[in-house]
């Protein structure tokens, strides 16, 4: 009897501590830390760098005018390529505005060689006319307005604003050039593919206009014979690509997570 007693307590006994042992605290491993994936956002200041092409538009008045011939120049395209600063401010997840300014040099140029203008005196003939237009350099000023389209790191925007730039036009007896202003439109697409950096593609529409100025020598002899009035509007098309760095300075804290 007190055999059966005793093995009893100690089963008793032994299904206590397996049962005390059960609800102790678990000494596993702490999950290990993955840190939260880097903030996108297009608020903020940037600065880049950008290389494309350009050409003259159809309707861009760099010809020359003598008698009544108007035969044009031979426009040919050009490398463009400069820098851009600008701020934008992300308004909502989808709605981002902004100002951007660039400088450009180029060489958009066009020849004279479908130029020969000429003018009718006493019987004989002369030549004269605007020889060739070379558009040197030119910048913009625009804002900026666009939606997060598909991803949060694509941005699809429109873009407009002033541009100016100098002209150079040429002809048989002097050359002149001009720093003129006028206006420019265009949209693109940019990618920010790391959270400091991104690429875009742009286009751009620009005229540029000048008052008519009289570029013959015959003109300060005779008023009546020999007017060479060239037309200074300079309208061309732009397509280029880019790189921009975008600053810390100018965009929100970022919201750090806790654990």
């Amino acid at each position: 009897m007190k055999t059966a007693i005793s093995a009893l307590a100690l089963a008793t006994a032994l299904f206590a501590g397996a049962a005390n042992a059960a609800d102790l605290p678990s000494h596993k491993a702490p999950p290990p830390y993955i840190p939260p994936p880097p903030i996108m956002t297009w608020t903020g200041f940037y600065a880049g760098l950008n290389l494309g092409g350009g050409f003259y538009a159809s309707n861009s008045s760099n010809q020359g005018w003598n008698g009544g011939w108007n035969n044009g120049n031979n426009n040919t395209g050009g490398v463009i390529g400069g820098g851009q600063l600008g701020y934008n401010f992300q308004v909502t997840p989808m709605f981002v505005v902004g100002v951007e300014t660039d400088f450009q040099g180029t060489s958009l140029g066009s020849g004279g060689g479908n130029n020969n203008n000429w003018w009718l005196l006493g019987g004989g003939f002369g030549g004269g006319g605007a020889g060739s237009a070379r558009l040197n350099w030119f910048g913009t000023v625009r804002g900026r307005v666009g939606i997060t389209l598909l991803s949060p790191q694509l941005l699809v925007y429109g873009t407009g604003g002033f541009a100016y730039g100098e002209v150079q036009r040429n002809s048989w007896f002097n050359q002149n050039s001009a720093v003129q202003t006028g206006w420019t439109a265009g949209g693109g697409a940019e990618w920010m593919f790391f959270p400091n950096w991104s690429a875009k593609v742009e286009y751009l529409y620009t005229q540029i206009s000048g008052s008519n100025s009289n570029n013959n020598w015959l003109f300060a002899f005779n008023p009546g014979w020999g007017l060479n009035n060239v037309n200074n509007r300079t309208r061309f098309h732009t397509i280029r690509a880019g790189i921009n760095y975008h600053f810390n300075f100018g965009s929100p804290a970022p919201v750090l997570a806790k654990y």
